[in-house]
């Protein structure tokens, strides 16, 4: 499976990608401002992590100081 994120300024060329999709048998969905931001969470999460755990006490010891 492939996916593509599209976005665009009118709403009259986004409905008419979504029709050339939906002729090729192309599944689509808008996502809301939510979604989008849920994807972007996600992405931060997966990118920020490494596998190793962090001393928790260092941890907020160091944003204290700050």
């Amino acid at each position: 499976m492939e996916t593509l994120i599209l976005t665009g300024e009118k709403k009259s060329e986004m409905n008419l990608i979504v029709e050339i999709a939906q002729k090729f048998g192309i599944k689509s969905r808008k996502l809301s401002s939510e979604d989008i931001e849920e994807i972007g969470l996600l992405m931060a999460i997966k990118n920020g992590e490494t596998g190793e755990f962090v001393n928790t006490d260092l941890f907020l010891d160091s944003i204290r100081q700050k």
